[in-house]
């Protein structure tokens, strides 16, 4: 029902307002995201009959599954330009995104899984079933790389190197970077090639995608957001969980065991330092704690 939008959105993007391929697959990925929304919720709306109470609605979805406040405000900026582009086009009247609020940014620690609570999780995965093996390689190559989610929908096979313990991302703005991959990853992602992928029929242009969903397609962000938060839900972790959880988990737990900062700006991928300190302040906050819980003094002066 959208994809003629969709394609309108896409022509319009790249003929008229001359944007770069990278940012105009933002832009169609904000409206995919909405259209999934639409789907899962089984709302059968049109851009003519979406009203703001219909986005608002969204944002509170994309909350609930996850989504930072930062990536909600993307969304509503690739909706807004979406919506202008309709009523530019006289396919509807009223431009319903233009009374739509962007979530208040405020610059906070993330919440960070610890190895028991990601050893939890990863133990209410079906491993009978080939949706789980996938999932468990999955979120086992998130952990172990510190993938975003993003990187995890791309990742193809010509960039893993398991047998040199090493895997070839495409992050932001395409730039490579080879991160090294562990053990257990290495060993979920070989038994679910042996079991389930090797055995996969692919759509076209999706052959050598590692992550495939049922129908041979690529999985979306929102899949992954959806497959998490259920697990999440299951393993009793009532911390908000999202697929950028795995990533700052595993660059806390990197810092804590006493790796050096730029080494995990190489292996998220930051274009810049001071990205990365965050976690110096994470690590901060659990030296800290381990003080108070450790420290014969400090346990006397909290009661311990």
């Amino acid at each position: 029902m959208w994809e003629p939008y969709r394609n309108g959105f896409r022509n319009f993007l790249l003929m008229e307002r001359a944007l770069s391929d990278a940012t105009i697959e933002a832009y169609i990925r904000d409206l995919d995201t909405f259209t999934q929304y639409l789907e899962i919720s089984g709302k059968t709306l049109t851009p003519s009959t979406t009203e703001l109470k219909d986005l608002q609605e969204f944002l509170i979805w994309v909350g609930e599954i996850g989504i930072s406040p930062a990536s909600q405000s993307r969304l509503i900026s690739g909706l807004r330009s979406f919506f202008r582009y309709c009523l530019s086009e006289e396919l509807i009247t009223l431009d319903p995104s233009s009374l739509l609020d962007a979530p208040k940014l405020k610059r906070s620690l993330p919440d960070v899984l610890t190895v028991e609570e990601i050893e939890a999780l990863m133990s209410q995965i079906d491993h009978s079933k080939d949706d789980g093996l996938r999932n468990r390689a999955m979120l086992e190559i998130m952990y172990s790389c510190g993938l975003r989610v993003s990187e995890v929908v791309q990742l193809r096979i010509p960039c893993l190197y398991l047998d040199a313990g090493f895997i070839r991302v495409i992050g932001k703005g395409n730039k490579e970077r080879l991160v090294p991959i562990g053990a257990s990853a290495i060993k979920q992602l070989r038994i679910y090639f042996q079991h389930v992928r090797n055995r996969q029929t692919s759509m076209q242009g999706e052959e050598e995608i590692v992550f495939l969903n049922r129908r041979g397609r690529r999985l979306t962000r929102v899949m992954i957001f959806l497959i998490i938060k259920e697990l999440a839900q299951k393993a009793g972790i009532r911390k908000v969980i999202s697929p950028h959880t795995f990533r700052h988990s595993f660059a806390t737990h990197l810092v804590e065991g006493g790796a050096d900062l730029r080494s995990v700006q190489e292996m998220l991928g930051h274009e810049s330092i001071t990205t990365t300190e965050i976690y110096t302040h994470l690590d901060r906050e659990y030296l800290r704690e381990t003080l108070i819980r450790f420290h014969p003094s400090y346990r006397k002066d909290y009661g311990k």
